[in-house]
């Protein structure tokens, strides 16, 4: 009971704390909060979550913690609820030291930046959100961390009001999510309607879920996440700032979709097709990902690419029913992705607001720290053993290897991966090694802290990131432990194919020359045409056939029916009524006269 009371209060001192710069301006008026105190903030708040999940570590106890119950409707009740366990008291400490090495970075990327005090708070706000998803027992407060987490990052992305691809890029993302808000949304109702509450760890049917509801989750993962067919707005969103790129990809947006997933997981072990959906879908996912990589010339969106093709293993594995793996694998991506971004963001500042990989070359001369840890984050990406990306990608794969399972769904998956290999090496060599293909200009200084430090800090959690947390925690489910040689090795076959395509690729391009143009070559830099079918076909159409309905029906309608000609027509025919009774014809005289007497004697009897 005494651990249990301590957990909470250290967990809520810790989101106490990340809510004071917030909350201390709106208490006093006068108080303006500086970056440093800002970043100063969130690593005390890193200091007391580990205490917290040092806690949780050794008493091994999960606790929901309920604070006050709202009763807006007979036999329905909302608690405000936390849940602390694994994924939440694991996830703060990890979403913490990111964001704090993610702020430090900003100090030093946004110094010139009008408004940096601001976009701080943004920043801080984006966090609170996401912890709030995470730590959340109940599906309203869930929802509302949901919301808050798309909200920021219209804000966000959005942050360069006067560029037009920045407006654009907003509305995709704001749009995209919405469409997965739907879903989560009638899964919510269902939920109300079927189980009388939105607690989590009782909206659990005592017998099998139905597809329906389960069908709402994964279309919510597939738009905050960016799946397949709602993955347009993550490339997008890199006309935001590189900071907000790192936050974005690496603990908070697009990790929510997954996230969701996880909690909801029980929902899930009994509904093979629920399962089968995500399996499939994330291969799909992963693969296209991978593939538009392959071709892409700005480093911020080849990074991009690679999360989106991440985020579809994650569902990969979540397919498999392995939650804990899931997680897993979320932990370690955050580290390296984060990284990766930063990393980019310094090459970018180096080079002018130059962001083409073809233009770069020759810079691990220039910027030694930056391009050493952006090696090492592309090696974690790739699976290399040992570091952080390894532990996780490699037991997916493994298992993924031993099941009985959709043989597709695996393909597609081991492709994916050959390709996260091809294209993080080609972005390594294009910028690093060859010769220099940028203008001449005055290398710049790596020495100062509020760079290097970050950057170094997320290196040493990509390498060591994996063993902690698989030391520490041990997996709920037996993996595999018996395997063929080549299961075991699959991982490592595939990166090392990876890499010497990569070699071959990039040898080809220096002594071929360009091949002709055409439709089918350029699958991969077009995005697979997906945008092109989406954005342009389908707009065209609709008001190609709006113009044509206007035109035809309306505009043609009112020149015959009701505008100059049909008033034209009314004359003619009126002039033809009146000349059949100036014919000379007797009958048509009598006629008319009889008609008028008959109307003038009824007005007189009235």
């Amino acid at each position: 009971m005494e651990t249990t009371l301590l957990l909470n209060t250290l967990t809520l001192l810790t989101l106490a704390i990340i809510s004071t710069p917030l909350l201390l301006p709106l208490i006093l008026p006068k108080h303006q909060n500086s970056p440093t105190t800002v970043i100063h903030t969130i690593k005390i708040a890193f200091l007391f979550s580990l205490l917290s999940t040092t806690l949780f570590l050794y008493s091994d106890v999960d606790n929901i913690t309920s604070y006050w119950e709202w009763k807006f409707i007979m036999n329905f009740k909302i608690p405000l609820s936390l849940k602390m366990d694994q994924y939440s008291l694991l996830f703060l400490p990890i979403a913490l030291f990111v964001t704090w090495s993610i702020l430090q970075f900003t100090a030093w990327y946004m110094t010139e930046d009008p408004h940096i005090t601001k976009f701080f708070s943004y920043l801080l706000t984006f966090l609170i959100a996401m912890l709030l998803l995470t730590i959340a027992n109940n599906m309203l407060l869930l929802f509302i961390g949901w919301e808050g987490v798309g909200i920021m990052s219209f804000l966000l992305i959005n942050w360069w009001q006067a560029r037009t691809e920045a407006n654009t890029a907003a509305l995709q993302a704001i749009l995209y999510n919405r469409i997965g808000d739907i879903g989560l949304i009638l899964s919510m109702m269902w939920l109300a309607s079927t189980t009388n509450t939105w607690e989590i760890q009782q909206t659990l049917p005592p017998h099998q879920t139905p597809t329906l509801p389960l069908l709402g989750l994964i279309l919510a993962a597939t738009g905050k996440s960016a799946q397949f067919g709602l993955h347009p707005w993550l490339p997008a969103a890199m006309e935001g700032p590189t900071p907000v790129s790192a936050l974005l990809h690496s603990s908070t947006m697009v990790v929510a979709g997954i996230f969701l997933l996880i909690r909801t997981n029980p929902m899930f072990n009994n509904n093979q097709t629920a399962l089968s959906l995500c399996l499939c879908l994330g291969a799909l996912s992963t693969l296209f990902a991978a593939t538009c990589a392959l071709t892409q010339n700005d480093i911020k969106k080849i990074i991009a690419f690679s999360t989106s093709s991440q985020l579809g293993l994650m569902l990969v594995t979540i397919g498999l029913n392995l939650p804990q793996l899931t997680f897993l694998h979320i932990s370690t991506h955050a580290f390296f992705k984060a990284m990766l971004f930063l990393c980019s963001g310094s090459i970018i500042h180096c080079l002018n607001g130059e962001q083409d990989v073809r233009k770069m070359g020759s810079l691990q001369k220039t910027l030694p720290v930056t391009t050493s840890c952006l090696t090492i984050g592309n090696l974690a990406l790739m699976g290399t053993p040992f570091l952080a990306g390894f532990y996780s990608k490699d037991s997916i794969i493994e298992t993924l290897n031993t099941s009985y399972l959709n043989t597709w769904a695996l393909l597609l998956t081991l492709l994916a991966t050959l390709f996260t290999a091809t294209y993080s090496l080609r972005m390594t060599l294009l910028v690093q090694t060859g010769s220099t293909r940028m203008p001449t200009m005055t290398p710049m200084n790596e020495n100062n802290s509020m760079l290097a430090n970050p950057i170094t800090r997320l290196a040493l959690g990509s390498i060591l990131t994996g063993l902690i947390i698989t030391t520490l925690i041990p997996p709920s489910q037996t993996l595999p432990m018996t395997m063929p040689i080549f299961t075991k090795m699959a991982t490592l076959t595939l990166m090392t194919l990876g890499i010497i395509l990569a070699l071959e690729l990039s040898a080809m391009t220096h002594t071929l020359s360009q091949p002709k143009q055409n439709t089918y070559f350029n699958f991969s830099s077009t995005l697979g045409y997906f945008n092109l079918l989406v954005h342009r076909f389908n707009p065209t159409k609709l008001l190609t056939s709006g113009q044509k309905t206007a035109l035809h029906l309306i505009d043609l309608s009112w020149y015959k029916k009701a505008g100059p000609e049909g008033l034209a027509a009314l004359q003619i025919e009126m002039s033809k009524t009146s000349t059949t009774f100036h014919m000379g014809l007797i009958k048509a005289y009598l006629g008319s006269f009889a008609l008028s007497i008959l109307i003038i004697l009824s007005t007189h009897v009235q």
